[in-house]
Formats: C-alpha cells, structure tokens, sequence
C-alpha cells in the first residue's frame, strides 16, 4: 500500500474519543466552514464520512457524490478521496479498525466507496455513539446497528461516475467544468478526437448511463452545489440557469435523480 498523505484543514471545532471503543471504531466529531476542501487523501481505516449538518461533495478516482445530510459516505482504507464542503459542515467520522472488521465478518461488500441513504433510526445510532455518557457496552451496540443500517442501505442517486477511458474522461471533465451549457455528443466528440458513435458507447460501458442521463446527473449535482451554497437562489432561476424549459421540467429529473424536488431539498440543507 502507497504512503498514506495526511492533510492538515482548518477546521472550526474537533473533539476526540479519547480511546479505541471495545467495537474497535475510533470516533472524530469535526465542525468545517463553508468552502472549505480536504483535499486527496487517504486512511489506514476504513470509514463512514457523515455530514450530521451541511453539504460535501466528495471525489475519489471512481467519481463524484453529493452528500447531502441524508446520505452517508462508506469509504474503503488506502481509498484516495477528496471533500468539498459546500455548507458549513458538523462531520461525525467512524473509523473503523480493519482487524475488527475481518474478526466480525463485517468486510462484505464494503470494499468499495458508496454512499447510503440515512434513515431516522441509522442518523439516530450514529450521534448517539458521540455521547460522552456512553459505556463500553451500549458503544459496541451502537456500532453493530449502524453496520446493519449500513448494509441495507446503499443509495447511488447523488452520484456522478468518472469514466476511466482517456477521451470520455476529457468529455466528461469538459461538461463537469460548465454542466449550465447544452453539451452536444457530437461536439464533445470532435474536442476529443473521436466519434459521437464511439462515444456514446464508452459512456454507456464507463459509466452505466447513458450521455443523456450522464449530463442529467452532472446538472442535477450543479444545482444540489448552488442550492447549497446560495440561499437566495430561486427554483425558476436554476431551472433556467441549468437549461431546464420550464421549472416541471427541472423538477422532474430533480426527483428522478435525488427523490426529492428542489424545493423540498433546500429545506434539508
């Protein structure tokens, strides 16, 4: 495994558990201002990355998530990842032991980054495990119910898968750069040097979607990033900014993406 790069970010407040719980997850409350970024880096543990508060958007090789608080990031040890904080953020870190995760049978499934829709009773469990109160016995009870929530719980609909392929990682980045503008297949293909047919396919093998619903879904992330970052900015206004014809029509693929319509997504953040 390569070095493992620690980053320094200014952060608002930070509190500790002071020891390794009998569960073996080691827990780091941390408050982050708006605009902040903890830039690529990697852990030893594996972790469960939670916004109890606020927006993150974060990146790692295979794509990007919007992270509303709602949703929750599983995060695989030595996996390179970034954090965008488009709110300000109270972050409830899990770092998990992997001897325990291995000792337990907990490792299926969770080898790989994916976020997970929180439920009431998953948010519950999780804050509950940051109580100075807690014994030894009621942490470890704590830490078996989030990993059953968190088995059931997979949720991809904030995601924006990167593609590997060099000329569709291009297209990609050149539509994620200004995801406001009409990108048409046949153009994006001439600025990268090959053609709409083929490109048009590596998206559907890169990515599982299709350039469509590809470009719906880096839309779709612009507005959860302006929702979060502008208070003031009115539905009618993104629908047009982002190309929408009309307000039903953004709130439409909104849904579709998030679950939830714009307005009803503001209201959680």
């Amino acid at each position: 495994m390569p070095p493992m790069t620690i980053v320094e970010t200014p952060i608002l407040r930070e509190v500790r558990s002071n020891h390794l719980s009998p569960a073996g997850v080691h827990l780091v409350a941390r408050d982050y201002p708006k605009g902040m970024r903890i830039d690529l880096h990697m852990h030893r543990e594996a972790q469960l990355i939670y916004a109890a508060k606020g927006t993150m958007q974060v990146t790692t090789p295979e794509g990007r998530w919007l992270v509303p608080p709602d949703r929750a990031v599983w995060m695989p040890a030595g996996r390179e990842h970034a954090i965008d904080l488009l709110a300000d953020i109270e972050m409830r870190t899990l770092y998990f032991d992997l001897a325990w995760l291995t000792r337990e049978q907990r490792n299926e499934g969770l080898t790989r980054e994916f976020v997970v829709r929180v439920s009431a009773l998953l948010h519950q469990a999780i804050l509950a495990l940051f109580d100075s109160r807690n014994t030894a016995e009621r942490t470890e009870l704590l830490v078996r119910l989030v990993m059953l929530e968190l088995h059931q719980a997979e949720d991809s609909a904030t995601f924006v898968p990167l593609p590997r392929e060099p000329r569709c990682r291009r297209a990609a980045m050149i539509v994620l750069d200004d995801p406001t503008a009409i990108h048409e297949i046949e153009t994006l293909a001439r600025e990268v040097g090959t053609s709409a047919r083929t490109l048009s396919r590596l998206f559907s093998a890169e990515t599982q979607l299709s350039f469509k619903s590809w470009c719906q879904r880096a839309r779709v992330a612009a507005a959860i990033e302006r929702l979060s970052t502008d208070a003031n900015v009115s539905v009618k206004q993104l629908a047009a900014q982002l190309g929408y014809a009309s307000v039903p029509a953004f709130s439409a693929a909104f849904r579709q993406v998030t679950g939830r319509t714009p307005t009803e997504f503001a209201g959680k953040i």
